[in-house]
């Protein structure tokens, strides 16, 4: 007897069906899985065993052949374990239920318990988008999967469980999910604990209302890190389609919290500059999700930038341009979403004190230019922001006055990325810093002054296109925060002052 039970196999973000199908011939007892399948979905077999015997059901003593279709498709990791068990049932006539609209996704104990499994939440989605109705899945992923609207998710803590739902004896609930959920800011660091630096907080402003690029400059113990850090307090709201996407890839990696399964609060991601390049982009086997990626719709902070290897920062320069970075295999191609603001940090020198006003830098000119050089000249026209970070002042440490709250300055935030939503509507363009060279100078309507001054700053500086268009894009946000329509001289000079320090230490 065949039997075919449904479920789902993903390759980065895009799951697809896999039909599980038993066949129960005779001859000699044996048990094989074909279909591509890579070790983990091999060593099943012994999990199925195992679980069916002890929780009280017969092995088939029989032929038995699984196969995972479509065939051609390499299949990995344990989330076949449940449907190859149901098959199995089905097949040896342990089970009798209609499962043409079900689909089973779940590791097993050897007791018979489900354990979780990663990427449930886009293969619960491409479960909707088949029009499958019931989708039976491991208590611990039950919320993740729940998140998709129109489907049943069924959690499923033991086979036990399952087969007395299945046979009508004992229904298991579906579960629900609380899209409103929200995670704690409480443990967020606060811009009013920064004293000083108002210019460096003007900027990080600036930033997080259009989504641009930063890099810090400055010496040890000016408080770099301390701003960069602060920057998820700042940060707008999510939408709710930029939760799903997030959660996504998050679910893809296997980072998903069980209690929280909707990722509201815009990723942070700041990985020791030791990580290699594929740890950045991501890559495998089978490729998984690399920081830049964990990062999408949030931030990636680089510390120490010039202490991290050429090949991982010239791996950004595609990616930060493009919002996706595409993964080649001998397995197969995946791309993923990484649409990131990149916040960089470093020293302007190895001793760090290159240009300091009270201490004096012991590197020479050649050690502070090779220095400087690690970081190149088309990674670094890609960051729309540049910021000197100077030593902070005495009288702006010992002072007793409050500085501005985050909350303060994230409604200034919001209000500029709400314009921003309303004026890219049906554009698939997220924010300022997104804006396609299409829809740059429809979007960035500059006054006749402010067109002369960039007109000026373009041929004295010796500006390349791309720095043109990140200019028009950091105006855009400065105008978006004082709500004009209109791009003034004002704005477009203070987005051109973004844009200098590349000249004082690079190119001298």
């Amino acid at each position: 007897m065949v039997a075919k039970v449904n479920s789902l196999g993903i390759m980065g973000l895009d799951a697809f069906l896999v039909a599980i199908e038993a066949d129960l011939a005779g001859g000699l007892p044996s048990f094989d899985v074909v279909g591509l399948p890579d070790a983990s979905v091999k060593e099943s077999r012994n999990r199925v065993k195992s679980a069916l015997k002890n929780c009280g059901f017969d092995f088939p003593t029989s032929k038995i052949t699984i196969n995972l279709a479509p065939a051609d498709v390499k299949k990995e990791g344990s989330v076949y374990d449940l449907p190859i068990l149901v098959a199995l049932l089905v097949a040896s006539g342990q089970l009798d239920a209609r499962l043409e609209n079900a689909a089973f996704l779940g590791e097993l104990s050897l007791s018979g318990d489900l354990c979780p499994v990663k990427g449930v939440l886009p293969m619960a989605l491409r479960a909707k988008d088949l029009g499958i109705s019931e989708l039976f899945v491991p208590a611990a992923n039950a919320c993740e999967g729940a998140l998709v609207a129109g489907l049943n998710v069924y959690p499923v803590d033991n086979i036990n469980a399952l087969h007395m739902h299945l046979t009508g004896k004992k229904r298991i609930l579906p579960a629900t999910a609380d899209l409103d959920i929200a995670q704690s800011n409480h443990s967020l660091l606060d811009f009013s604990q920064v004293k000083g630096q108002y210019e460096a907080k003007r900027a990080l402003e600036i930033a997080a209302a259009g989504g641009h690029n930063v890099i810090l400059i400055g010496s040890p113990g000016a408080g770099k890190s301390m701003l960069a850090k602060r920057i998820p307090s700042i940060l707008p709201d999510m939408t709710m389609a930029e939760s799903i996407e997030t959660t996504k890839i998050y679910s893809v990696a296997g980072l998903i919290d069980s209690r929280t399964p909707l990722i509201t609060a815009r990723p942070f991601r700041a990985p020791h500059h030791t990580i290699s390049a594929i740890g950045l982009s991501g890559g495998g086997a089978m490729p998984r999700p690399g920081e830049i990626s964990l990062a999408h719709n949030g931030v990636l902070f680089l510390d120490e930038l010039p202490e991290f290897s050429r090949n991982a920062m010239e791996i950004l320069r595609q990616p930060i341009e493009d919002g996706e970075v595409t993964i080649s295999r001998v397995n197969g191609t995946v791309t993923y979403p990484c649409s990131v603001m990149l916040i960089a940090a470093m020293n302007p020198c190895p001793c760090g004190y290159y240009g300091h006003p009270s201490k004096n830098c012991i590197c020479s000119s050649t050690i502070v230019s090779k220095y400087l050089a690690k970081v190149s000249g088309p990674l670094l026209d890609r960051i729309d922001i540049h910021i000197e970070v100077p030593p902070i002042e005495y009288s702006d440490l010992a002072s007793k006055k409050d500085s501005e709250t985050s909350a303060k300055i994230k409604s200034r935030v919001n209000a500029a990325r709400k314009i921003q939503l309303e004026r890219f509507k049906g554009l698939n363009i997220s924010a300022n810093a997104k804006i396609t060279p299409d829809f740059l100078h429809k979007s960035c309507i500059l006054s006749k002054n402010a067109e002369n001054l960039l007109k000026k700053a373009f041929d004295s500086m010796g500006l390349s296109a791309r720095a043109y268009s990140r200019i028009l894009k950091v105006a855009r946000t400065i105008a978006d925060l004082g709500f004009s329509e209109e791009i003034k001289s004002s704005h477009v000079a203070e987005a051109i002052q973004y844009r200098s320090l590349d000249r004082k230490y690079w190119f001298r």
